[in-house]
């Protein structure tokens, strides 16, 4: 070989090492790919709540599907505790690598700002995977309560200050930013029972220990059928399709009442966009799913698994706007 073609042989292998060199460099850099085969185990679904709520009830409609679809079993974890915190902690410090999950709900766009110092950040600490869905708050009453409207309900507090208690599944949940809204906006006194879950919420209210509670509807709705609590009215935009006779807020004198109280799945930061993708897509097909649409149906939950895009953009506005209400009630955590 002459001298000219052994140096060209020679150049061609240095560029060759060197672009192998960079590929692996890049490679080093670049964030986990998710496996081609994913998911190869169980994936556990963290619900930072007691059982019986309405983001456990949903998980499990959920579970059963999504094991099918993905090949392997959706386990649902129940790990409650001061207001969600710890089950939110827990899965924004798992691995990111899509097998562990959050159940998120209304509580993760308000933790941040009630609790000093927040307890995480909704935004930097998780990414989005599914929109599960949005539910109607229903302000529901115990039958001894001597209201059968909302308007009688308020002239009863306002006639009777201090009588009429309001329970909350604890400080900072929907229900306790639902009964002050209607403090300011109604003028009305009423004093705020926080309990450690609506499972106990639920078992005095029915038995009259409390007399008023803001429920989400798929928890209440069998003891609203069974006439065992008196729904007075709906925080929504719009009547409740489970309970058509129950008029809205505005529709009964109290406007720009709204409440949403919604749930969507969320991972650790820095999963592989890929897994996310992957499991945004399982969620979304088993949502449609005719046997789980049916079940949401039923319990009054309105679907709307969207983008990942769209949840995150959700999550961002709600917690900016519960954050004013806060700040302007002083609410902090106990």
């Amino acid at each position: 070989m002459g001298p000219l073609r052994l140096i060209a042989k020679l150049a061609t292998a240095a560029v060759s090492t060197a672009a192998a060199l960079t590929a692996v460099l890049m490679l080093a850099a670049a964030p986990p790919a998710a496996a081609a085969d994913f998911p190869t185990r169980p994936i556990t679904l963290v619900v930072p709540f007691p059982a019986g709520g309405t983001p456990d009830i949903l998980a499990r409609i959920l579970s059963e599907n999504l094991g099918k679809r993905l090949g392997q079993p959706l386990i649902v974890e129940n790990r409650a505790g001061a207001g969600g915190n710890i089950g939110a902690q827990a899965v924004a410090r798992a691995a990111p690598d899509g097998y562990t999950l959050l159940m998120c709900a209304f509580g993760c766009t308000v933790a941040p700002s009630l609790y000093q110092p927040p307890p995480y950040d909704i935004v930097k600490d998780f990414a989005p995977v599914a929109m599960v869905g949005t539910v109607p708050s229903v302000l529901v009453v115990n039958p001894k309560v001597p209201a059968k409207t909302l308007p009688e309900l308020l002239a009863y507090a306002r006639a009777n200050p201090g009588a009429l208690n309001s329970a909350s599944s604890g400080v900072g949940g929907s229900a306790h930013l639902a009964t002050e809204l209607l403090k300011q906006r109604a003028g009305i006194d009423v004093a705020h029972i926080p309990y450690k879950g609506a499972g106990q919420v639920a078992a005095d209210l029915l038995g009259g220990q409390v007399d008023m509670y803001f429920d989400n509807l798929p928890a209440s709705l069998a003891n609203i059928r069974a006439g065992k609590l008196r729904a007075l009215a709906v925080a929504s935009s719009k009547r409740a399709p489970a309970i058509p006779d129950v008029p809205t807020f505005a529709e009964s004198g109290v406007p720009d009442f709204l409440i949403t109280p919604w749930f969507g799945v969320m991972a650790p930061a820095r999963t592989p966009d890929a897994t996310l993708a992957a499991l945004h897509d399982a969620f979304t097909e088993a949502l449609a799913a005719p046997e789980v649409a049916a079940k949401m149906r039923e319990l009054g939950v309105e679907t709307a698994a969207g983008t990942r895009q769209a949840l995150s953009d959700f999550v961002t506005t709600e917690t900016a706007r519960w954050k004013d209400v806060i700040q302007a009630n002083h609410i902090k955590a106990e």
